[in-house]
């Protein structure tokens, strides 16, 4: 009886200052007691910009690079899983200037949204996404290399990618056939052979570059000299394919996005950024954002809010919004996919090179359906831990090259101890030359792109050793 007394006083004497309280700092407070609805900015924006896309064009990607150049492969080009592609385009630029025999060239493979634009010149004089590592006695020496970029076949700055036009003049969108890493590098050698380029100095990538890298010096062994494979992995992990899949999913689950069949209607805008919020999230560190944005809020004298309220709020919208219609959706689909598929152990590139020959042996010259495609065998059964690791050993047998393996403590979509796995397979296939570096940098994945100095002298140094 005692208890209840006390706290019914309590509640009376309590309950004006509450009250007096909540009035002086709710804003959301009507003169009927109820709550106003929240205002959502953003999602005016958002309409605001379906809006406009609703009325105008459709964005061209090829127009956004400029100034590349174009292989075209006049012969069809058969996939790893299945599908072909009647001829092949290839969009690339280079720096420097070829030597005699032809011993100098330095091919650089990209990351998943990458153009063949790394660097500056005459034709684009816009900065390259790999501007200051790509010059005159920088890291990637133009007076004493002749480089080459390409824009991976499957992307949308040049490239043969879903947003192509087939042989009836329709854009492919998701009649295009699954790629694999190893299609990309394939593609690539076939532009080399067109650039008369029998063996190239070095073979340098990052992220799905780094992919490439190693894919270049495993399968086509005698035309690499060295090899830089910069925060990748010799086969997608389950974390790394988890949060390309959110992506998608984000992605795939825009009203507009009409099962890939957009480009006569309006882009998946918003699909699409979502999908590069999360990707951003991915490609720098928690150490970075906290020195860099902290908890501090955009407007803090202003109640909080569910659109974009935290600087790192206000960052991953920037971020998204500006990506979101400067790459086609359909490309980051396909291209994310053959990274999740990357794997280069032995029994997988064997399983995809058979199927691959069967398919170009085949008497008809159209695409085969997945339906069509010939069996290549029994899927592999699981595999126990050392048995992997043989695979991968025996999938690198070959990449005896010079190879400097580079990885950043504070990456979490390709952590170190990923590449700690390339340098180890490397080792146990009898490579004695594999040098491995592990950057105590704060800015994640995306080190490779900001760290001038350190990466920078890394590449500089392998590139250059005499050895």
């Amino acid at each position: 009886m005692l208890r209840t007394s006390l706290s019914f006083l309590c509640r009376r004497s309590l309950a004006p200052r509450v009250l007096r309280a909540g009035l002086r700092t709710s804003a959301r407070l009507n003169s009927s007691g109820g709550n106003t609805p929240m205002d959502f900015p953003c999602i005016d924006k958002l309409e605001s910009r379906q809006r406009d896309l609703l009325a105008g064009p459709e964005p061209t990607y090829e127009k956004i690079v400029t100034g590349y150049q174009t292989y075209q492969h006049g012969s069809p080009f058969i996939c790893d899983h299945g599908g072909q592609l009647p001829s092949m385009r290839i969009a690339y630029e280079t720096w420097g200037h070829l030597n005699a025999d032809r011993s100098n060239a330095i091919l650089i493979h990209t990351g998943l949204s990458g153009s063949s634009h790394a660097r500056s010149h005459a034709q684009n004089a816009s900065p390259g996404w790999w501007e200051k590592f790509i010059g005159p006695g920088l890291a990637i020496d133009t007076d004493k290399f002749f480089v080459i970029c390409t824009n991976v076949i499957g992307g949308c700055y040049g490239s043969t990618g879903p947003s192509s036009l087939d042989e009836e003049g329709v854009r492919y969108a998701t009649a295009f056939p699954l790629l694999t890493v190893n299609d990309m590098v394939r593609a690539q050698f076939h532009l080399l052979d067109h650039l008369r380029i029998q063996r190239l100095h070095a073979s340098v990538g990052a992220s799905m570059g780094g992919m490439q890298s190693l894919c270049a010096a495993a399968l086509h062994s005698e035309r690499v000299g060295r090899v830089v494979s910069i925060s990748a992995c010799a086969r997608s992990h389950p974390y790394s394919i988890a949060l390309r899949f959110a992506q998608r999913q984000a992605l795939m689950a825009d009203p507009n996005f009409n099962r890939g069949r957009y480009y006569d209607g309006v882009q998946p805008h918003v699909g699409m950024k979502l999908a590069r919020a999360i990707a951003t999230v991915t490609y720098r560190s928690g150490p970075e954002w906290e020195l860099r944005f902290g908890r501090r809020r955009q407007k803090p004298d202003q109640p909080p809010a569910l659109c974009p309220d935290f600087l790192i709020e206000t960052y991953l919208d920037h971020q998204s919004e500006r990506f979101c219609l400067q790459y086609d959706a359909n490309s980051l689909l396909y291209v994310s996919k053959a990274m999740d598929m990357f794997d280069i152990s032995h029994s997988v590139t064997q399983r995809l090179e058979r199927q691959r020959s069967q398919l170009q042996s085949a008497s008809c010259n159209v695409c085969l359906d997945a339906s069509e495609q010939p069996v290549s065998g029994e899927l592999p059964r699981e595999e126990t831990g050392d048995e992997i690791i043989a695979d991968l050993v025996r999938g690198v047998e070959k990449a005896m090259q010079p190879t400097l393996v580079l990885g950043v403590q504070s990456d979490i979509l390709f952590p170190v101890r990923q590449q700690k796995e390339i340098a180890d397979i490397l080792r146990k296939a009898g490579n004695t030359r594999v040098t491995y570096y592990e950057l105590d940098a704060m800015y994640g994945h995306d080190t490779f792109l900001i760290d001038v100095v350190n990466v920078g002298a890394a590449i500089k140094g392998h590139l250059e050793n005499s050895d």
